[in-house]
């Protein structure tokens, strides 16, 4: 991959204070981190920064609180978990900028981290303000971006801070770049593409980047429900976005016109309710009971994707194909992840995955760890699979 941007190969850091933005907006409960996932990859970066001889400041956003201060969202309640995964002392600042906080990171000694407040608290975060841009920059003397999740926002942490200081990749940042263009950029083919979800609405640009852009389109989810209405198929009381219907077929057109094979469930696993052990059987994707929903590609349709997934050397998948989160209607992504997880086992098969759905659906299946990359950014990832440029990458290309 041609790097347009640095990574801490390229910039000096001892005697730094490294401005570091990770993604620490972790789930809670009762006050308690219940998933420290995120704070755990940004391990690479925050100790090599340490054994380098910098100071890591770091700053992140929790929540939503709307740009005004939240106890509830204050990041001081991360930092035993914090010291724990890297195994130092992590000062807190109540301040996210001002003479106090920039005062405090100066202050900070060799193997010492700083936590800055939460940096939505500002509600100049959230308008890329230039005063508060030029305030954050304040705080450091390097800048290092490693939270690829928040790099589709023009946020003064993602894209304001970076002109005002020397900027570069963390390696989280930088594994997630080189795994996505691993993907997408310059894949090895043939290439497949699975996308689910409830809505087509949501995700019609991902499907018209797509089909230009590899050999197999899956289309799985409630999503198949409307490719197949549009197509004048009995979907009962299934989910189904009836005005989305010419959207639809204008997807399968173009498929059609680039060469790109776009597969629809064959058999379907359908069901009265959604509840886990409702009683469902398995029609033809055509038949459809009136008083039933779809809720699960069927045994056949898993079959005919895991022989396709064997002829192809790269996968990208964001959505689950059913119902994941109620037995039996996660059948279908279980069977498939299993398959992307032997293939790529084996070397036959780059597999890269994201989305907040996809990365549970996984985890569900016991596969997280098979896979070549499994990216825990939801927006971001999405937006990078419409093919978009995403602000925070264009800020560290300088």
């Amino acid at each position: 991959m041609k790097r347009m941007w640095k990574s801490l190969d390229d910039v000096e850091v001892s005697g730094q204070r490294v401005l570091t933005r990770l993604d620490l907006n972790v789930p809670m409960e009762d006050g308690k981190v219940s998933d420290d996932t995120r704070i755990r990859r940004a391990h690479d970066t925050v100790s090599e920064i340490l054994r380098r001889g910098g100071v890591p400041v770091l700053m992140s956003h929790l929540g939503r609180p709307g740009g005004v201060p939240d106890k509830s969202l204050s990041l001081k309640q991360l930092v035993p978990v914090l010291e724990r995964c890297f195994g130092t002392v992590v000062r807190f600042c109540p301040e996210t900028v001002g003479a106090m906080a920039e005062e405090a990171t100066r202050a900070c000694g060799p193997g010492e981290i700083f936590l800055l407040e939460n940096l939505r608290f500002n509600p100049g975060e959230s308008r890329n303000d230039d005063s508060f841009s030029a305030q954050l920059a304040g705080m450091g003397d390097v800048y290092c971006n490693d939270a690829f999740s928040a790099a589709h926002r023009a946020h003064s942490s993602v894209v304001g801070v970076a002109r005002f200081l020397p900027a570069c990749a963390g390696r989280q940042m930088e594994r997630e770049l080189g795994a996505l263009d691993t993907a997408l950029g310059s894949p090895d083919r043939p290439v497949m593409a699975i996308v689910g979800g409830s809505k087509i609405s949501t995700k019609l640009k991902v499907l018209n980047n797509l089909v230009r852009r590899v050999d197999h389109l899956v289309i799985g989810g409630a999503m198949a429900n409307t490719f197949m209405h549009a197509k004048g198929l009995e979907t009962g009381r299934s989910l189904v976005e009836q005005d989305m219907s010419s959207s639809a077929i204008a997807v399968l057109e173009s498929a059609t016109a680039l060469g790109c094979r776009i597969e629809l469930p064959v058999d379907v696993v359908v069901s009265r309710e959604l509840k886990k052990d409702a009683p469902a059987k398995t029609v033809a994707a055509a038949a459809c009971p009136a008083d039933m929903m779809i809720l699960d590609a069927g045994i056949q349709s898993v079959e005919r994707i895991v022989s396709s997934l064997a002829k192809c050397r790269t996968l990208v998948w964001n959505g689950p194909v059913g119902a994941f989160e109620i037995q039996p209607f996660d059948a279908a992504t279980n069977g498939i992840a299993a398959a992307a997880a032997r293939n790529t086992a084996n070397g036959a098969l780059v597999s890269v995955a994201g989305g907040g759905d996809t990365v549970s659906a996984l985890a569900r299946s016991g596969v997280v760890d098979e896979f070549t990359y499994v990216s825990t950014a939801g927006g971001a990832f999405l937006e990078w699979m419409e093919g978009r440029t995403l602000p925070g990458i264009a800020a560290l290309a300088g």
